[in-house]
């Protein structure tokens, strides 16, 4: 539990955040020990898979494709074609080096920003699209990137509407990329089932519902040409056998899944909740988080920091997005802060 006397003096200026977490650089702004912060800013499930032992042998040899992996994903996502990554961000960085350019990329505004720091490094130009624009820039695009739900307005896009966006810019040559690491809480909003169409990709992750942001296991579900070469270009073994192990033991484990989707819709109606009380009302939200659009993001962030609670806070526009708490015990804490900031 945050002590409440424990040193602030090294704060100068707000916290810089480039994603969730980072609570190591957070302990050092703010001059409060790690072991005291509750980190609200990343949208990991906080009770996550319970991962049991590994096998010995799982760490003892080098991973081997169809290891049972491959099946598991194909049944859970009820995709064809896939491939496992080191996490969806290996597929975000691997993406743009495999298109013909300099290509036009239409990234949705806000939203995750490594997609964009991926695209304009493999030089390509990248526009910022509104949600407003977007209806009208499949024609002017050749590739259109969209996280579903969106990170952090948590807005949804219906697969009808997706679908239509996908086959005019997939008439012309274009690729629709969509960046589904928040979906498992609502699969059936999912285009993992469309899959394998021409200038479609979709990319999913263990590491938000499943809780295992550390084991780095993601899946590109594409046509097996474009599967060959991101695999090609990641070369052998990019995910470690024991993270395969435990993917595929989450990945089988549909009682686990289903009891974990309905604590989260719980919890997130909570956090709803409490926020509201709070004066925060959110703007938007998936059962993992919660978005509020407030001019007084930095204070408040700053306000939640010197009490040693960590949430991730956007400046355009000026926003805060909340995690779910995993205890009773964090769960009182967050109210507390609130209402002392």
């Amino acid at each position: 539990m945050y002590s409440s006397d424990a040193t602030t003096e090294s704060v100068s200026g707000p916290l810089e955040q480039v994603h969730g977490g980072g609570v190591r650089a957070a302990a050092a702004h703010y001059g409060i020990p790690e072991a005291q912060w509750l980190d609200l800013s990343t949208g990991i499930n906080p009770q996550g898979y319970p991962v049991g032992p590994v096998p010995a042998e799982v760490w003892q040899c080098l991973p081997e494709d169809e290891d049972g992996l491959e099946a598991a994903a194909r049944a859970y996502y009820g995709a064809e074609s896939l491939l496992p990554v080191a996490g969806s961000q290996a597929a975000i960085q691997a993406l743009p080096r495999l298109r013909a350019g300099p290509a036009r990329v239409g990234v949705l505004e806000p939203s995750y920003n490594e997609h964009t720091r991926a695209w304009r490094a493999a030089g390509h130009e990248v526009v910022a699209v509104s949600q407003d624009e977007l209806a009208g820039t499949a024609t002017t695009l050749d590739v259109l990137v969209l996280v579903n739900p969106n990170n952090p307005t948590a807005v949804y896009f219906d697969p009808e509407t997706l679908l239509d966006w996908h086959c005019t810019l997939a008439a012309r040559g274009g690729w629709l990329v969509v960046d589904e690491a928040f979906m498992d809480t609502t699969p059936e909003q999912s285009l993992a089932g469309y899959t394998p169409r021409e200038g479609l990709f979709v990319l999913r992750s263990l590491g938000k519902f499943f809780g295992l942001a550390g084991a780095r296991v993601g899946f590109v579900l594409a046509p097996g040409l474009w599967l060959e070469r991101v695999d090609s270009l990641l070369g052998p073994w990019s995910v470690p056998g024991p993270a395969r192990w435990v993917a595929r033991q989450a990945l089988e484990d549909r009682a686990w899944q289903t009891q974990t989707r309905w604590q989260l819709q719980e919890a997130g109606h909570r956090l709803d909740a409490l926020l509201r009380e709070a004066g925060l009302p959110p703007t938007g939200g998936t059962p993992l988080f919660r978005w509020c659009r407030t001019e007084r993001a930095q204070v408040i962030q700053d306000a939640l920091a010197r009490q040693g609670i960590l949430v991730r806070r956007f400046d355009r526009p000026a926003s805060l997005r909340f995690g779910l708490p995993g205890s009773d015990a964090e769960w009182q804490r967050l109210e507390a802060g609130l209402q002392q900031a």
